[in-house]
């Protein structure tokens, strides 16, 4: 490939992977720095760093701030999953689609929740919790929380007419986040909203999400008897 074929961070991206993929720059190697790869490859500056962030972002890299870029010594390839939109993934298993909002107030929140938002003791935000069913029966119960100061328009919007998580999807962009899967038992409240037994095991995704400024929300999805994920790496 020429200088003159480096002209966008993908093709950047594919020689950085071949030089780490045939040994030429080996685990642990410091690499040249973004100055010297723009100039070797005839391209912006900016392309080199979107290339080295991507593979660095994949566990490839690993760039340190004044200290450059190494090939990492220990590789580890990131599974990247996407926020699925639950009408989508309802429908797209053949079946009928139906939400139901049970709450929408705004509150200050539980520690626990202040600390995953990042807000002041004192701060309210948006709280909402709903149903989304299956035919008929209940599918997933979601509790979520909204930072209006990180999504002010999110008070112009009627939960009672779209879920918060296709909303959010649609319309709010994410830099990054952090999940949780865990097993648990259902207890009164989870068992009267997902019409199961006390004591039943459910299957619960935590999940925080923000861009650059702060914390866009946090939701608990908690899914009824028998639900199985599945996802691609």
């Amino acid at each position: 490939m020429t200088a003159q074929e480096f002209n966008s961070w993908q093709s950047v991206q594919d020689e950085v992977l071949r030089r780490i993929n045939s040994r030429e720059w080996k685990p642990g190697d410091l690499i040249p720095n973004e100055v010297d790869l723009s100039r070797e490859f005839g391209c912006a500056r900016a392309t080199v760093n979107r290339a080295l962030r991507e593979l660095a972002g994949a566990g490839l890299l690993e760039r340190r701030r004044k200290a450059g870029t190494r090939v990492a010594t220990h590789p580890v390839r990131r599974a990247t999953l996407n926020i699925p939109v639950i009408r989508n993934e309802i429908e797209g298993k053949g079946q009928t689609y139906r939400y139901s909002l049970l709450s929408a107030e705004s509150l200050t929140p539980p520690s626990d929740v202040r600390a995953r938002m990042q807000v002041a003791p004192g701060d309210e935000l948006l709280h909402l919790v709903s149903v989304h069913l299956a035919d008929g029966k209940p599918y997933v119960f979601e509790d979520r929380w909204i930072n209006s100061q990180a999504v002010p328009e999110v008070t112009d919007v009627d939960f009672s007419r779209q879920s918060a998580n296709e909303w959010l999807v649609e319309n709010i962009p994410f830099e990054g986040g952090d999940i949780t899967f865990s097993a648990m038992t259902a207890g009164a409240r989870e068992a009267e909203i997902l019409a199961c037994r006390e004591g039943e095991g459910l299957f619960a995704i935590n999940r925080t999400t923000w861009n650059k400024v702060s914390t866009i929300t946090a939701v608990r999805l908690v899914f009824a008897p028998g639900y199985r994920m599945h996802t691609e790496i």
